[in-house]
């Protein structure tokens, strides 16, 4: 008997231990992302309150432009949706509500795709029609974050509508983490920071090394890890598990390194 249950109650730790390391990831990931959202509506909203745009253009590259009034509003509804996405994501990825709100769920659910979609081609429109910060490259790096945003949702609710409920959820997740390039672009930044003391590769154009190395890495990296992670929950042994577990340790580590910076260097500065 003690051979047949004990591989069993080794491969259930290890899962629990697996799944416990995801959820602490995820809690810090929604601490440091409410933070985002605060520095949002604190400083754009308080702005645009007072009705003094032109502030937006001290911290942003391609901000209020005289004169382009469609590349204006995009960026406002852009701003606007990213607060909305960033509080909708942990809220809908929550297993309480999921389970207990079902209905809420279903409908945050559409608000979510619909909101992502329409953000992904607001964020199109401005880098075609106002030009890409740091240029080309990190043009493409963007571009490919909005075409990933706009395949995941689809995705989502496709296997949503299927009834294919353990599919869908893979895709919510990768629609979760790529909705939050732009927010893993300011962590990665900031940990970059902090591990060296200053920025190394970077340049005020943005097409340095390390900028154009971030520019495709906040939308692939975390992608990628995912989808590891996947792989390991569903089909690694106990030794791969624990090992993706002491991983995800690492990664929330630094994570909150990344997540204190940017709040220290561009968030509470202009909050």
């Amino acid at each position: 008997m003690s051979m047949i249950t004990q591989p069993t109650l080794v491969r259930d730790h290890s899962l629990k231990l697996l799944s416990g390391s995801a959820k602490v990831w995820f809690l810090f990931a929604v601490a440091g992302q409410l933070i985002f959202v605060f520095h949002i509506l604190h400083f754009y909203g308080g702005a645009t309150i007072k009705g003094d745009l032109a502030v937006w253009n001290e911290i942003l590259y391609h901000g209020i432009i005289t004169g382009d009034t469609m590349g204006n509003v995009a960026l406002g509804i852009h701003l606007l949706l990213a607060a909305i996405i960033t509080l909708g994501g942990p809220i809908q990825l929550t297993p309480w509500v999921q389970k207990h709100m079902r209905r809420f769920h279903r409908r945050n659910g559409r608000v979510y795709v619909v909101t992502a979609i329409v953000i992904s081609l607001s964020g199109l429109y401005m880098i075609f029609g106002r030009g890409a910060v740091g240029g080309p490259v990190m043009g493409a790096g963007n571009t490919l974050n909005a075409l990933m945003i706009m395949v995941c949702a689809v995705m989502t609710m496709y296997f949503a509508m299927m009834g294919k409920l353990d599919v869908h959820r893979h895709w919510a997740l990768r629609l979760y983490l790529v909705v939050s390039g732009v927010w893993f672009f300011r962590v990665g930044f900031g940990l970059w920071i902090l591990i060296h003391q200053g920025a190394p590769g970077h340049t005020d154009t943005f097409d340095g090394p390390f900028d154009i190395f971030l520019a495709f890495g906040h939308t692939l990296i975390p992608v990628a890890l995912l989808q590891l992670y996947f792989w390991v929950k569903e089909k690694g042994g106990p030794a791969s598990r624990k090992t993706m577990t002491l991983g995800l340790v690492v990664l929330t580590a630094l994570m909150a390194g990344g997540i204190f910076m940017a709040t220290v260097i561009f968030w509470l500065p202009n909050s």
